[in-house]
């Protein structure tokens, strides 16, 4: 009976979002903690979900980050759209975006990518990567 509970889906889901926007922002674990009085390991184990976070803390990591509380649950699972508040269809299955920006590769991308002023560029770019992944034109 000394099995370990595993996190809950909604605690991991949160976390992950911290930590996107933390790294969105280029801030470290340690300068999270900082800012809210706290270790980085604490923020490694709320990333991770290990840890819940309360609510006074989400309150002001959301500050500390610059986004509403609401921001850390979106797309969360078990969660069901208001009735009238669906947004787009392809939002419910777009958590793929969160993966990708979740990742140091994705974000990296991403940043790059922004930097890039002309669009005939941005274009060619997208043509190439479609083209090495192997997907055809949409």
């Amino acid at each position: 009976m000394a099995s370990k509970k595993s996190p809950n889906p909604i605690d991991i889901h949160v976390g992950s979002r911290v930590r996107l926007r933390r790294m969105m922002l280029g801030m470290s674990q340690e300068k999270l903690g900082e800012h809210l009085g706290i270790t980085f390991q604490q923020i490694q184990k709320y990333e991770k979900g290990t840890n819940r976070i309360g609510a006074s803390r989400l309150q002001a990591i959301a500050r500390v980050l610059n986004v509403p509380v609401a921001f850390f649950f979106e797309d969360a699972p078990g969660m069901t759209p208001v009735a009238g508040n669906q947004g787009f269809d392809e939002a419910a299955g777009a958590s793929y975006v969160v993966d990708f920006l979740s990742s140091s590769e994705g974000l990296s991308l991403n940043k790059a990518f922004v930097r890039i002023k002309d669009a005939k560029v941005r274009r060619k770019v997208v043509e190439l990567v479609r083209s090495i992944a192997g997907e055809d034109e949409e």
